[in-house]
């Protein structure tokens, strides 16, 4: 994929598929250590260790309109390429951890991408769900929690347009006071 914003809305819709209210995304830059840690965490059905070990095959899918599952290969390759890691954890009712560790020195490195547009899209095509958005940039970060927006909107859609406009202009407005150096 070209931007890893991508792969986080593709595994975040993995977890959605797999039953998730809640779900964490975390993006950490540590721009010190040139790495950039992305985590996905979800309270979903979760998988047997058999089906975690088939996910990162890109010949195993659980879906059946179509024969091959791409998500958590590509995400996968893409921080290994970079000299990072990859690592899934899941236990079956309590939901699925993936981390996928970057080294942004790299002249393999992904760019993050509209991560913003993508969080707040899918906050707002989910509206019965729950995301925590956390980003940070060395010793500064900022939280975005959809079931606090839900409470202070009290009543009116996260789908509305003017509210999924404030989301993505908020969430840009955050990510560019983390970005100043």
């Amino acid at each position: 994929m070209r931007e890893l914003s991508l792969n986080v809305l593709d595994i975040t819709q993995n977890s959605i598929a797999a039953g998730a209210s809640l779900t964490e995304i975390i993006v950490r830059e540590d721009t010190i250590k040139k790495e950039l840690l992305i985590g996905i965490y979800d309270n979903g059905k979760g998988m047997t260790e058999e089906q975690v070990v088939n996910v990162q095959d890109p010949f195993f899918t659980t879906r059946t309109t179509r024969k091959v599952g791409m998500g958590i290969p590509l995400f996968k390759m893409a921080a290994e390429q970079t000299g990072g890691s990859f690592k899934i954890t899941s236990q079956v009712g309590v939901g699925t951890r993936v981390e996928a560790l970057f080294k942004t020195d790299s002249i393999d490195f992904t760019p993050v991408g509209d991560m913003e547009s993508t969080i707040s899209t899918i906050v707002s095509m989910n509206e019965d769900k729950d995301f925590i958005y956390i980003r940070s940039v060395n010793d500064k970060e900022f939280k975005f929690s959809s079931a606090e927006i839900k409470v202070i909107l009290d009543g009116v859609p996260l789908n509305e347009p003017s509210v999924m406009m404030w989301i993505e202009s908020h969430l840009k407005e955050q990510t560019e006071e983390l970005l100043k150096i």
